[in-house]
């Protein structure tokens, strides 16, 4: 499971440092053309559009070239075990960060629902501001300016889609376990089976996404519930893309024999990643489509 030598067997004596490299001030200049475009879009520049898509493309080649250097460093040899440490608690690091990041869109849902509404439809604010507003969830708000639309259900869509996560975290265990049996034909079989379960989970999203706008009115402008519903389900679906990418790279180096059975981190720390997205996804089908 460790990252720390090649795939021949070859492990460095030291603590690798990598020579100067100019991914850092790429991929920075990347990120100004992209927020710089975007602040030129919103304001109807004609050229905004261009530098975002220039900042995105220029981004992404900037991680492939990155991501590309830190596997030829570890298929070479370079890395020694206080290397696969660093890998492992930069990985848990920044899945912590993932989950204070929906933590707060979380937190932002259960304050709307257990305080604010309540507060807005109690006795002082009936009396004085609001009489018309009951006070239930979700809402169209307290003034009545939002559209009425109807909230989306956990059937049956959502449930379907739970379905398919549950299971891609199965597909993806064995995929793991037949990684560790030095079975590689079996694990990137199942691996690849995550990824199409994920890339199903993707295409209801988008139906759903659409039903929502085009038959239930429900939009990003409706109310707490719309922007909650959209930022949680949305983001959430960004990071279900994403992982399947990761999974789909992992497929990649798998089936080039990169990965043995004691050296396969890189297919871990994207296993780990998808095993949360797996965990985000019960939380909003919770708590989003059911309460």
């Amino acid at each position: 499971m460790s990252a720390s030598h090649s795939v021949s067997g070859k492990e460095a004596p030291y603590y690798f440092v990598p020579a100067p490299s100019m991914h850092p001030a790429t991929a920075s200049l990347a990120l100004l053309f992209f927020l710089l475009g975007m602040a030129l879009w919103v304001n109807s520049v004609s050229v905004g559009p261009w530098f975002v898509l220039a900042g995105v493309l220029g981004f992404l080649f900037v991680l492939y070239r990155w991501f590309g250097d830190a596997i030829a460093e570890s298929t070479g040899g370079l890395y020694s075990k206080r290397v696969d440490v660093s890998y492992r608690w930069s990985m848990s690091w920044f899945i912590f960060s993932e989950v204070m990041f929906f933590a707060a869109f979380f937190g932002a849902l259960f304050y709307a629902r257990a305080f604010t509404t309540p507060w807005l439809s109690d006795l002082d604010n009936r009396m004085v501001l609001w009489p018309d507003f009951a006070g239930a969830w979700p809402n169209t708000g307290p003034a009545g300016t939002i559209e009425p639309f109807t909230a989306m259900g956990p059937f049956w869509i959502p449930t379907i889609n739970t379905a398919l996560l549950l299971t891609s975290g199965v597909t993806l265990t064995i995929s793991h376990h037949a990684l560790l049996a030095s079975n590689r034909a079996k694990a990137a079989f199942w691996l690849f089976v995550t990824i199409l379960l994920g890339a199903t989970f993707m295409g209801f999203q988008a139906y759903e996404y659409f039903h929502a706008y085009t038959e239930l009115n429900l939009k990003l402008t409706s109310g707490a519930f719309g922007s909650t519903f959209y930022m949680l389900t949305g983001f959430h679906g960004f990071h279900v893309t994403m992982g399947a990418i990761m999974l789909a790279v992992m497929l990649r180096r798998l089936i080039r024999g990169d990965f043995t059975a004691t050296h396969h981190f890189g297919f871990e720390g994207a296993a780990w990643y998808w095993h949360f997205v797996d965990v985000v996804w019960l939380g909003l089908y919770l708590f989003v489509y059911w309460f």
